[in-house]
């Protein structure tokens, strides 16, 4: 066996679970589960038609690489939402559809890291834990950026050693962050940039979140956006991860792509020809569908900017939070610890959240993640305001 795979820790979901094990709620309180980032919102009509309409590719092998028509809309979409000059993305060579961005998030590791000598894969931290994972399994070592309330919850690139840039590989990024929901800003982007040639690391930028953002805000900058207002036509080094499962309310789709480099995509598409998993027909037919659509995600957006005001009007008089730059994630602070925290919601109020520090490593001298909690506000809005009003109890007790 590859003996990397025992260097796996359970994924936070799993410590979710058996943390919770010996936990017996209310049976009188409706459980409600805010620990998962699921979608709950219906899946445009239009996605669903299109895919039902194109069954019958069922019986054909799909392309790897995505039909041409996908490979379009997402050129298409990438140029109308980051300006980026609809000549510099070409279909055939920016661009690759993948099966859900957790794929092409993990896969990209495999492909890029070289494991000879001492390479590491840089991250955030709290992270999304396929990142750590995948350094793990390409023979890399993680080396963890963490993420606070005293850095505006994005990595301090001045913090970090030469040699540690000097080693690096792969960064991962995520912006608008996990579980924070913090969006970086251009400067910070162009100093990464900086760092990347300097240094000869790839970038790869998760954008799940980009389109989830309050109405009146400007809407979150993406790195090949920058690479657009810094004149960088090849892409060089940057890769952007974008899914139709946050912006479509499709997780079940497994839809997203990888864009940017084209020498990068080239070899990663290489990779993917033996380990990744090609759309069907069906589901490339409503991706398409689904990136040339606007009117569903701003709908989107309304909805979760009505969840925000509901349950913020609820929880800000109680508790250390702040509404999220983007996502739909809210990052309160915690009284007590916050595995305490959790267990104690679900035993007194049948609520399920997940402990911060189970979204980070202790890094650094602390674990950033700690005495935090991840409140995911997918459920229905009068679920998410009953869960609000359960955790405003829980620490009105505590303060007893």
């Amino acid at each position: 066996m590859n003996s990397n795979l025992a260097r796996l820790q359970p994924y936070p979901f799993q410590r979710l679970a058996q943390l919770l094990a010996d936990s017996r709620p209310p049976s009188e309180l409706a459980h409600i589960d805010l620990g998962i980032g699921e979608p709950k919102h219906p899946t445009p009509t239009l996605v669903r038609q299109t895919l039902v309409e194109h069954l019958n590719g069922l019986g054909n092998y799909p392309p790897t690489k995505g039909s041409p028509a996908l490979r379009s809309a997402i050129c298409q979409w990438l140029s109308r939402r980051f300006q980026v000059p609809a000549a510099w993305l070409d279909p055939d060579q920016h661009c690759l559809p993948v099966s859900g961005t957790r794929e092409a998030l993990f896969a990209v590791a495999q492909a890029v890291v070289d494991p000879a000598g001492s390479p590491l894969v840089v991250m955030p931290n709290p992270f999304y834990q396929i990142y750590e994972g995948a350094a793990l399994l390409a023979g890399a070592e993680p080396y963890f950026l963490n993420c606070t309330a005293a850095n505006g919850y994005l990595p301090d690139l001045d913090a970090v050693p030469a040699s540690v840039w000097d080693g690096c590989q792969l960064l991962y990024i995520c912006s608008p962050g996990n579980p924070s929901g913090a969006v970086a800003p251009r400067a910070w982007y162009e100093k990464l940039i900086t760092l990347a040639d300097r240094h000869d690391f790839v970038i790869a930028a998760d954008e799940c979140y980009s389109e989830i953002y309050p109405e009146q805000a400007t809407p979150p900058i993406g790195l090949l956006q920058v690479c657009a207002e810094l004149d960088r036509r090849d892409f060089r080094r940057c890769l952007v991860f974008h899914s139709l499962s946050k912006r479509s309310n499709a997780p079940g789709l497994r839809s997203g792509f990888v864009a940017g480099d084209p020498e990068v995509l080239k070899q990663f598409l290489l990779y993917r020809t033996y380990q990744g998993c090609a759309l069907s027909a069906p589901v490339q037919a409503a991706s398409t569908a689904a990136w040339g659509d606007e009117a569903h995600v701003a709908e989107n957006r309304k909805v979760y900017q009505r969840k925000f005001d509901a349950v913020l009007k609820v929880l800000e008089p109680v508790m250390e939070v702040q509404r999220p730059a983007a996502g739909f994630y809210l990052w309160p602070r915690t009284p007590i610890a916050d595995t305490r925290f959790a267990r104690l919601l679900h035993e007194q109020q049948n609520v399920r959240v997940l402990p911060g520090s189970y979204l980070s490593r202790k890094a650094h001298g602390e674990n950033p993640g700690a005495d935090h909690v991840r409140l995911a506000l997918v459920a229905p809005e009068a679920d998410c305001v009953e869960a609000a009003w359960r955790i405003r109890r829980l620490l009105e007790q505590l303060q007893d």
